[in-house]
């Protein structure tokens, strides 16, 4: 197991060369020095961290901490889930959650130009549907969620949101082909396409609290269609 108090003293030690994203690593020999570690015990750790995806080292250029892309999450989620301990059910009320504080988040931050790409996802999600044309309205839909965490701009947020769409992408499309096997009435139009445009409102209002209600309200649709029973998402 890495041990995290290690991994802080690694950081401590390493130097930027100015890009920002990594720090250099001294010497396996200064390492082992200034640690007061055993050369077996330190290889073990860079290994470790080296498979996680922590450590970048080349032989003749040294070794380089780093942050992992959503890769790292993304397999720790996939594995949780073959393994037992997380369950689908948490997965989707974690997003929920998190794509409530996002809509929030975006109407503070959103500008004409966001609002006006937002719209035409949702448009392009009523259109692709209306054709048939399953593919591509799930493609702008995932976008459309992709885009309001864009928006809001926080690391954080952005790597729980790849992560989580990463192990419910294939439940969002299931679910969006359980809705499509709904029929529909001569020229009517999916209500959980066309719930986006609330969304979309609210943001153009600039209403966090309507923005958050609206996406609420877009998770109660998808779920009433579908006949689903919904675990609740927060206040």
């Amino acid at each position: 197991m890495v041990k995290p108090r290690l991994v802080q003293e690694l950081a401590r030690l390493g130097s930027s060369e100015g890009q920002g994203d990594r720090l250099r690593l001294p010497t396996e020999r200064e390492l082992v020095e200034r640690l007061d570690i055993s050369r077996g015990a330190l290889r073990e750790q860079l290994s470790m961290l080296e498979a996680l995806g922590f450590l970048d080292r080349t032989q003749g250029r040294g070794s380089y901490l780093r942050v992992p892309d959503a890769t790292f999450v993304q397999l720790y989620f996939d594995l949780s889930e073959q393994l037992g301990h997380l369950r689908q059910d948490q997965f989707r009320s974690a997003r929920e959650m998190l794509e409530l504080s996002l809509a929030e988040a975006a109407a503070r931050r959103a500008d004409a130009d966001d609002v006006d790409r937002l719209r035409a996802l949702v448009d392009e999600m009523v259109a692709a549907t209306a054709d048939g044309d399953d593919a591509h309205a799930l493609e702008a839909d995932l976008e459309f969620h992709r885009t309001l965490c864009l928006i809001v701009d926080n690391p954080v947020f952005n790597l729980l949101h790849e992560a989580l769409g990463h192990v419910l992408r294939s439940d969002v499309e299931l679910r969006r082909l359980a809705v499509v096997r709904t029929p529909l009435a001569l020229g009517e139009t999916r209500i959980t396409d066309t719930v986006h445009y609330e969304i979309v409102d609210a943001l153009h209002a600039r209403d966090g609290s309507a923005a958050r209600e609206a996406m609420r309200r877009h998770f109660t649709v998808f779920s009433a269609v579908t006949g689903e029973v919904r675990p609740p998402s927060g206040p």
